[in-house]
């Protein structure tokens, strides 16, 4: 697990975050290609998608330095069919001012190890934009793999946009049926 930073922590998720996930999302979502929508969501649309995540019982986490939440992260399911079930798809979102600082790598490995205690045996990353190094690079020091690109997929800010697959076993991954 990685060191935080003095007075960083990482916890569960509550209701009360999802005001400060909305903020640090609108950026990815108006600013960056990170994010394939294009209207930022508000705070009822974050907190449904909270309530959802929560009630499959799959972890969503916050960092937080004090009061103030920096960042989030959660898995979500992959597909809705039953034999994804034991897939998960991860979400990471750092303020910008916290970017950097192996806060990101924190809360990931975090969520990594959260999801390992559950039944769940991979976990995928679907990353906007080929040019977003620095996601793909968090995701390969968490131990993803690239396993292929989704050629102009999106459209966002007048050009086309790729998706980066990665994945990650969890656990035994696929070297023993699951629980």
């Amino acid at each position: 697990m990685t060191a935080l930073p003095e007075g960083v922590m990482i916890r569960a998720a509550a209701v009360g975050d999802m005001p400060a996930a909305v903020l640090i999302y609108r950026h990815y979502v108006l600013e960056s290609t990170a994010s394939f929508e294009l209207t930022p969501p508000d705070g009822r649309e974050m907190q449904g998608r909270f309530a959802g995540i929560r009630g499959a019982g799959l972890p969503y986490l916050i960092t937080a330095v004090g009061p103030e939440v920096v960042g989030y992260a959660y898995a979500g399911t992959y597909r809705a069919r039953p034999t994804y079930r034991y897939t998960v798809e991860n979400s990471v979102y750092l303020a910008r001012a916290w970017c950097g600082l192996g806060i990101g790598r924190a809360l990931l490995d975090s969520l990594i190890e959260r999801c390992e205690a559950g039944p769940w045996r991979q976990m995928i990353a679907v990353i906007g934009d080929t040019a977003n190094t620095a996601s793909i690079a968090l995701h390969r020091r968490c131990g993803f793999e690239p396993v292929g690109t989704l050629k102009s997929v999106g459209y966002k800010f007048g050009r086309w946009v790729d998706s980066v697959l990665m994945q990650r076993a969890l656990g035994p991954g696929d070297r023993s049926a699951p629980r």
